[in-house]
């Protein structure tokens, strides 16, 4: 790669412009856009060197590589010394080329120390073994040839993880360029200096100087400040209540670095003192004290802003509706102070100032305007007395709010056009139809489409309660992160539709075959390039329409379902169906063209490209035709589809409720032994009598088997008589027993669950004698000749194996034939018993035909 393609790289690390492997740069197609200009007045382009000079996207890439690195679950719970050691680490590390050492990075104690602002014994004592007992770190002593330690290779476990398991689209899998920008940033803000030989030196960073008690907390604090700050130099705070003592600032750093209020206080005082940190209150007419902001000082001046710089450029905006400051008489500062019941107002917060003021003690409340409300008394009043800057009617002035209904979204311009003092109202002593806060609620709702401040409840209230920051789930903060001042501008409404819509688009991308890990930075590259395309985000007039409409939703530029603008989401690659698609198109005008050219030689230019363009008309008429019908063919082919899916279904559901009838018709059938109701033909009862009566004639068959001889109906009949007269014997003791064990005038007194009983019994009884006498058949089949015959065929067949043959009377020899041999004893045995038995069934069967007959003949 060459020196211009890194430079590249380097600029905008999150498109991929870059091939590297033909070594070329290609630039995005150039949109107008608003850049802004340096309040000092130094040009656009100065200090691009500058480490503290970061794009947009390189900030919002590198802050969401450290917040996740922080929020993993190894480093979440640690001190800030150790969090701040896996951050330099994390810098430090190589990117990831195809070797697991890549990753890895060499340092030694005594520089992580400096790094961290802390002695090299404090790092081998309260760092390292932390980040190694939470999994966080690993690392392996490097030796010389001689077995001195040389350095520690260090692999910081998340990187790890998130290469192996989260792929390239996760927040911490930093490209070589990325990693090298933050590296460069915490070595101005943090780095020790060095002096390489041969080398221009580097020289040390903001806070090289802060060592001791707390060094780590304030370096990892200005870190995460300068990826929080914008271009113009203001951090960016949060929102909601914060506590009176501590203010905002301490607030957005506690946040930031998971701390109480009252200790990121601290920290901020330290920095201001350091001289790195501003912090000031916006100015206000009235004097009392504004919000709070806080400026990164290197921020501002790597871009070219000062504090004072910003102070006078908004100085010429006042924020408040209220006299100038040198207004006398009755409306005089003095005056003012004395009404509000305050010796005097005070100005901005100092730096080490730990009590801040919001207002002075016996201030009213008052309610927060909109910093780009016009101020409705002209500023060039010369001294504010009483009857001066009211028009021509001389008249006092209004009640406090009847200037005050003016535009919310920063324009200069009032709601209404006509005159700044009302005719009537409760300072004249008129009696006003409506309350005044009333009729100024109907005013505004009237206005709205003017821009009107929102109402105080209901919907107003509704569209007030908006959240600053992104949401607290990780994934839509990398989604949303090039989109954070879009995010801003919307109401509390939108933002929880474009919240839904961008979760949509998460598991849209999930089911799309990408993996849940990489869909953020997806979406948020799919986010970042809609902007360029646009020109920036100055250029987005309405934030809402542009992200529900624009910015999230898919464009597949062709027919594949995982295009995105021509770029693959599974794979991040240019899309080849859009490829197919633009060669087959340039092939049909260059066969177009060729012929035209056999057929209308000579033509001109001019002519020639009509007649060219006409023809691909004609042709890409002739293809929407196509489609047309091929989409007609295929809507009818998916309607008889339905069709016979819904035919099908209905023959399933007839099948099913005739099913359903049929069994509810046999369930109303009576028993056909005993006559009784609804019991599906056949109750339990006698259901359990018939196999009883079955399992007799089963257990005689089976003792005739070895008992009896199979040719002699009458031998075999006498056999049955005896084991039927024994389960009856078995089954009247079953039944005593049962007596015994419960309530007989229970059974006295319901005698169908007596035969219940009794039936059920019965065929507990007759099952186990069927199986004793299986058993007993099969042990007698066992031992007849057949079996013994077929026992030591297979003892002297086992004993004559080849890895038998040097030792056939050995233990494991005579074990293994022995074991052959039952086996065989028992294959015998069955297959006895199945033939004794079919005989038996068969001589049965002409017994009973016999009989029949007879009786037929009688």
């Amino acid at each position: 790669m060459s020196a211009g393609t890194a430079a590249a790289v380097l600029d905008n690390p999150l498109r991929d412009d870059v091939d590297a492997s033909a070594g070329e740069l290609r630039l995005p197609r150039q949109r107008n856009r608003l850049r802004s200009v340096p309040a000092s007045g130094q040009p656009d382009d100065g200090g691009l060197d500058d480490p503290l000079r970061l794009r947009r996207a390189m900030r919002l890439r590198l802050r969401h590589a450290v917040q996740a690195l922080l929020a993993d679950p190894s480093i979440a719970g640690l001190k800030d010394a150790p969090k701040l050691a896996a951050v330099v680490l994390y810098a430090k590390s190589r990117a990831l080329k195809g070797e697991e050492d890549d990753l890895q990075t060499s340092i030694w104690g005594a520089e992580l120390g400096r790094w961290l602002g802390m002695k090299e014994s404090t790092v081998h004592h309260k760092v390292l073994p932390v980040l190694r007992g939470s999994d966080a770190l690993h690392t392996q002593v490097v030796r010389d040839g001689k077995g001195h330690p040389t350095g520690l290779d260090c692999l910081v476990m998340p990187l790890w993880r998130a290469h192996h398991g989260g792929g390239a689209g996760h927040p911490l899998s930093l490209t070589k360029a990325e990693l090298a920008t933050l590296l460069h940033l915490c070595e101005a803000l943090f780095g020790h200096g060095w002096t390489p030989k041969d080398k221009e030196p580097t020289p040390p960073g903001l806070l090289a100087g802060r060592t001791g008690k707390g060094a780590s907390t304030d370096r990892l604090g200005l870190l995460l400040m300068v990826l929080n700050t914008r271009a113009s130099g203001w951090l960016q705070l949060v929102g909601g209540s914060v506590k009176k003592r501590e203010g905002r600032g301490a607030a957005t750093l506690a946040r930031l670095l998971g701390c109480s209020p009252s200790g990121a206080r601290k920290v901020l005082a330290r920095l201001t003192e350091a001289g790195v940190v501003a912090r000031q209150r916006k100015a206000t007419s009235t004097r009392m004290n504004g919000r709070g902001r806080v400026m990164l000082l290197p921020v501002a001046r790597a871009y070219g802003r000062t504090l004072a710089s910003v102070e006078a450029a908004q100085s010429t905006d006042p924020a408040f509706s209220a006299r100038p400051d040198g207004a006398c008489g009755d409306h005089g500062p003095a005056r003012a102070a004395a009404a509000l019941g305050t010796p005097g107002i005070g100005g901005a917060e100092g730096a080490g100032d730990a009590v801040d003021r919001e207002r002075p003690d016996g201030a009213e409340l008052h309610t927060d305007h909109a910093s780009g409300v016009t101020a409705v008394v002209p500023p060039q009043l010369s001294c504010g007395f009483s009857g001066e800057g009211r028009g021509g009617e001389d008249r006092r002035p209004e009640r406090v709010c009847a200037g005050e209904d003016q535009a919310v979204d920063g324009q200069t311009a009032v709601a209404g056009t006509g005159q700044l003092v009302a005719k009537d109202g409760p300072l004249r002593g008129e009696k006003p139809k409506e309350f005044p806060v009333y009729e100024l609620v109907g005013k505004r709702t009237a206005g709205g489409g003017a821009g009107g401040r929102p109402q105080a409840g209901g919907w107003g209230r509704a569209q007030q309660q908006r959240r600053v920051a992104l949401p607290d789930d990780l994934r839509l903060q990398v989604a949303l992160g090039p989109v954070a001042w879009l995010w801003e501008r919307l109401s509390g409404w939108q933002q929880d539709q474009v919240e839904a819509a961008a979760k949509a688009e998460l598991a849209q991308l999930a089911g799309l075959g990408v993996a849940p890990e990489g869909a953020p930075r997806l979406l948020a590259d799919r986010l970042t390039d809609r902007l360029e395309q646009t020109g920036g985000e100055a250029l987005v007039d309405n934030p809402f329409g542009w992200l529900i409409r624009r910015g999230l939703p898919q464009r597949p530029a062709c027919s594949h379902r995982k295009c995105d603008d021509g770029i693959r989401l599974d794979t991040g690659q240019d899309c080849e169906n859009c490829g197919n698609v633009i060669h087959l198109r340039r092939t049909r005008r260059a066969r177009i063209g060729a012929d035209i050219d056999r057929e209308l030689p000579g033509l001109a230019v001019g002519e020639r490209r009509r007649v060219l363009e006409e023809r691909l008309r004609e042709r890409t008429a002739i293809d929407a035709e196509d489609l047309a019908w091929r989409q007609e063919q295929a809507r009818a082919k998916q309607a008889r589809r339905d069709a016979a899916r819904a035919t099908a279904e209905e023959q399933a559901e007839r099948q099913r409720r005739a099913a359903a009838t049929a069994v509810a018709v046999r369930q109303a059938l009576p028993c056909e032994d005993c006559g009784r109701g609804q019991a599906a033909g056949l109750c339990e009862r006698c259901n359990h009598r018939r196999q009883t009566e079955a399992l007799i004639g089963e257990a005689g068959l089976l003792q005739a088997v070895w008992s009896a001889d199979p040719c002699d109906p009458g031998s075999v009949a006498a056999v049955a008589a005896v084991v039927r007269t024994a389960i009856g014997d078995s089954i009247a003791c079953t039944w005593q027993e049962f007596l015994q064990i419960t309530d007989v005038a229970a059974l006295e007194a319901d005698p169908e669950a007596a035969q219940d009983a009794y039936a059920f019994g019965a065929l507990q009884t007759a099952q186990q004698a069927v199986q004793e006498c299986r058993d007993t058949a099969m042990a007698k089949l066992g031992r007849t000749e057949e079996a013994e015959a077929e026992a030591q065929r297979a003892y002297t067949t086992e004993q004559g194996r080849h890895w038998f043959k040097h030792n056939p009377n050995g233990a494991d020899a005579v074990a293994a034939a022995t074991k052959a041999a039952e086996r065989a004893r028992e294959r015998v045995a069955e297959y006895l018993l199945a033939t004794r038995l079919e005989q038996l069934r068969e001589l049965a069967v002409r017994q009973l035909d016999g009989n029949t007959a007879s009786a037929v003949i009688a």
